[in-house]
C-alpha cells in the first residue's frame, strides 16, 4: 500500500513539474513576444508597407505596363551592342540582384549567373526588389529623391551630370516616382548596357547627329546639351521600328496610336511599372509585427531582439520614416570594406579603379568630389538580403555569416581577411588594396567591436537570413518572370539557375 501512495506522490509531483514548466515556457514566450513587441513599436515597424503601395502611388499598379517593362527589361535591344540589358545584371535566380561579386555589363557571354564572364566594372549590382521605397539607389546614392520620398517630386530629382537636378524637376505630372527617371539612365551607361563603340555623339552637345556603329544615323535638331541624349535616341529609334513595339506602346499610350513616337518617358514609366510589381516586403518580421506571433521562431525573436538592441544593427539598418521599413537608413559610411579590383589591372576590367595602385573604389567621393566622402557607400537594405550571392559594395565576402561578423569587428575583420577563403571569383583574389586609409575613415558607430556568444550570433544570423526573406522572392517564383522571347527578336539572355520561362512575347 505503502508502495502505490508513493507511486501516485511520484506521479502527482511529476506532473506539477511538467505543468510548471510548460507554464514557464509559456510565460517566457509571453515574455519575450512583449519584448520585442515593444521594440518593433518603439523603431516604428509595422510590417505594413507593401499594402501601402497603392495609395503611396495614388493609384494601383497597371498590370499591362508593368508587362511590357518585364519585356523590355530582358530585351538586349535597349544595349546598342544588343549584348545586355537590366536582366543581365539583376538576376530573377538571385532576387533580381547581381548574379556576381562585381558585376559585368556589356561584352558579356549572354550567361547570367555563376558562369557569367566578361570584363567587370567596378561594384556588385544591387537588387532591384522593392526599390519602389528606395529614396536613394545606388551604392553611392547618385539617384535620389530631394524630398527624401521617391513617391514624391515636389523638391525634384538629383542626379548625376550631366542630368543634374534640371532633367527631372519638381512637379512633373509625368515624372511622379524616383523609378521612373532612373530607368532613363541604364541604357546610357557605357559599361553597363550602351558599350564603347557607335556613341560619339555622347562627347559633347556640338553633334547634331548620332552614328549607332550599326548603320543607322539618328538625326538631333536638339540635343539638350546632355551627352546622354544621343545614346537614348538610338534606343528609341530601335523601338520605333520595331512593329511589336510600336503595338504595344500604342495599346497604352494614345500618342504613339495616332502615329507619334515611343519616348523616353513611356519607356521609363514601363520599367519602373514594371519594378512597382517587384515589391516582396511580406516577411516573418512583417507578419509578426501585424500580430501573427508563430511567424517568427523563438531564434528568431531572440536575433531580432539583438538586431534591435546589442547589435546596434538598426542604427544603419533602419526602418522608420525615410527608411520605409527597409532596413536602411540610406546614408553614406565607411564601414570597412575590404578593397577588391579585378586582376591584370587597367584594361582589363570596363573601369579604371581609383587611387595610385588602381586598385580602390573612393565611392561618394566619385560624385561629390569632397575627399571627405571617400570610402563611403549607402547603407544595403537587407530585406531578402539571404538571397543575394555575395555582400556589400564589392561582393567581398560571399557568406551572409562573415559579412556580419565583419560589422562586429571590423579590425579582426579586415586583418585575417583573405579573397580566396572569402569564396571570390578567381579574377578577384589579387591582395587587397590599401586598408590603412579605409580604416582611418571608419564610422564610429563600428569602431568598438560588439561582443556576441555563439548563441546571440546564431540568433542574430537566424532573423537576418530567414526573418527578413520573403518567400515570393525565391528564383522558383521570378523566374517565370523570364520570356520566352522577346519584341525585337533578339535572343534572351541564359539565365544559369532558372529552368522555365515565363510569358511568351506576342
Amino acid at each position: 500500500m505503502a508502495h502505490l501512495v508513493g507511486k501516485r506522490i511520484t506521479l502527482v509531483m511529476t506532473a506539477l513539474a511538467l505543468g510548471l514548466a510548460a507554464a514557464g515556457s509559456a510565460a517566457n514566450a509571453e515574455d519575450l513576444d512583449g519584448r520585442l513587441t515593444g521594440v518593433l513599436h518603439a523603431a516604428g515597424f509595422s510590417g505594413q508597407v507593401e499594402a501601402r503601395l497603392p495609395a503611396r502611388l495614388g493609384r494601383p499598379v497597371n498590370r499591362q505596363l508593368a508587362d511590357l517593362g518585364r519585356l523590355l527589361w530582358f530585351d538586349t535591344s535597349g544595349g546598342l551592342h544588343s549584348d545586355n540589358t537590366c536582366g543581365g545584371c539583376h538576376s530573377p535566380a538571385n532576387g533580381f540582384g547581381d548574379s556576381q561579386s562585381i558585376a559585368i555589363g556589356v561584352q558579356n557571354n549572354n550567361r547570367v549567373g555563376p558562369n557569367r564572364a566578361g570584363p567587370r566594372n567596378q561594384r556588385r549590382t544591387p537588387t532591384a526588389v522593392n526599390t519602389a521605397f528606395y529614396p536613394k539607389l545606388m551604392w553611392n546614392g547618385r539617384f535620389a529623391a530631394l524630398s527624401g520620398d521617391p513617391f514624391d517630386n515636389s523638391a525634384g530629382y538629383s542626379f548625376p551630370q550631366p542630368e543634374g537636378t534640371s532633367r527631372f524637376p519638381p512637379y512633373d505630372p509625368i515624372v511622379t516616382h524616383l523609378l521612373i527617371a532612373q530607368a532613363h539612365i541604364p541604357p546610357t551607361e557605357l559599361v553597363e548596357v550602351a558599350g564603347f563603340t557607335g556613341t560619339k555623339g555622347t562627347i559633347g552637345p556640338e553633334f547634331d547627329q548620332f552614328d549607332d556603329g550599326l548603320g543607322s544615323v539618328v538625326p538631333l535638331p536638339d540635343a539638350s546639351g546632355f551627352r546622354n541624349e544621343p545614346i537614348r535616341q538610338a534606343v528609341l529609334e530601335r523601338l520605333n521600328s520595331t512593329p511589336a513595339y510600336r503595338r504595344k506602346f500604342g495599346a497604352l499610350f494614345p500618342a504613339v496610336a495616332a502615329g507619334g513616337a515611343i519616348d523616353f518617358i513611356m519607356f521609363g514609366r514601363a520599367i519602373a511599372e514594371f519594378e512597382f510589381t517587384l515589391v516582396f516586403a511580406n516577411a516573418p518580421i512583417d507578419r509578426y509585427a501585424r500580430g501573427e506571433k508563430s511567424a517568427l521562431s523563438e531564434s528568431q525573436k531572440r536575433g531580432a531582439l539583438i538586431f534591435f538592441g546589442k547589435g546596434k544593427c538598426v542604427q544603419c539598418h533602419a526602418v522608420a520614416g525615410q527608411s520605409n521599413e527597409m532596413f536602411s537608413d540610406f546614408q553614406m559610411h565607411v564601414i570597412g570594406v575590404p578593397q577588391l579590383a579585378p586582376a591584370f589591372g587597367v584594361g582589363k576590367g570596363n573601369v579604371i579603379f581609383d587611387g595610385p595602385g588602381r586598385n580602390e573604389d573612393f565611392g561618394l567621393e566619385q560624385i561629390t568630389g569632397n575627399p571627405a566622402d571617400r570610402y563611403k557607400f549607402r547603407s544595403s537594405p537587407l530585406r531578402n538580403v539571404a538571397l543575394q550571392p555575395a555582400f556589400f559594395h564589392n561582393g567581398a565576402f560571399t557568406r551572409l555569416e562573415d559579412a556580419i561578423r565583419h560589422h562586429l569587428d571590423v579590425f579582426l575583420s579586415v586583418r585575417d581577411y583573405d579573397p580566396i577563403t572569402a569564396g571570390v571569383d578567381n579574377d578577384l583574389t589579387l591582395p587587397i588594396g590599401p586598408m590603412a586609409p579605409v580604416l582611418a575613415r571608419l564610422d564610429p558607430l563600428l569602431a568598438t567591436p560588439i561582443g556576441l556568444g555563439p548563441e546571440e550570433f546564431r540568433n542574430l544570423l537566424a532573423f537576418v537570413r530567414e526573418g527578413l526573406l520573403d518567400e515570393r522572392a525565391r528564383k522558383e517564383h521570378l523566374c517565370r518572370l523570364v520570356p520566352r522571347a522577346v519584341p525585337s527578336g533578339f535572343p534572351v539572355l541564359q539565365f544559369e539557375g532558372c529552368p522555365r520561362r515565363g510569358g511568351e512575347s506576342e
